[in-house]
């Protein structure tokens, strides 16, 4: 299945600030609320709210895409984000606040480099493992394919 990459960025930039709320407030049901939408959309990047809010809401009013991108890199990145996140869920419910603070800010810079300059940490570590194994995956496809 295909994505246009204009909804995971637009989850992104949600995600971005969730996760600054959640590192200044330090707060617990912030991180949980945004666990959750990491792990639905890495079930399926349809499934998740920030998605279903771009499509409902956003994409009727733009252009269409111009290149898709497969859904596989997406979901890696959201487990990854969930993984984080968890991370920090438990850091500050062990009482060791700095292993939250740091999962927190590495999800966020993380989120950060994907909504300013495109980059998704997440899929590439995920094409790159493609690489490796040998079984390359183009990022982004042009739509006329």
């Amino acid at each position: 299945m295909l994505l246009d990459p204009r909804a995971p960025r637009f989850a992104t930039a949600v995600t971005t600030v969730v996760l600054s709320a959640a590192l200044i407030t330090g707060s617990v049901p912030v991180l949980l609320a945004q666990a959750a939408v990491f792990a639905l959309t890495a079930a399926s990047p349809r499934l998740g709210p920030y998605g279903l809010f771009h499509r409902a809401v956003v994409a009727p009013r733009l252009d269409p895409p111009t290149e898709l991108e497969p859904t596989a890199p997406v979901r890696f990145a959201q487990f990854v984000g969930l993984v984080f996140t968890l991370v920090a869920v438990v850091g500050h419910l062990v009482g060791v606040p700095a292993l939250g603070v740091a999962a927190t800010g590495a999800a966020l810079a993380a989120a950060f480099l994907n909504v300013a300059f495109d980059i998704c940490l997440g899929c590439e570590a995920y094409l790159a493992l493609r690489r490796l194994t040998g079984r390359p995956l183009a990022a982004r496809v042009p739509t006329g394919s």
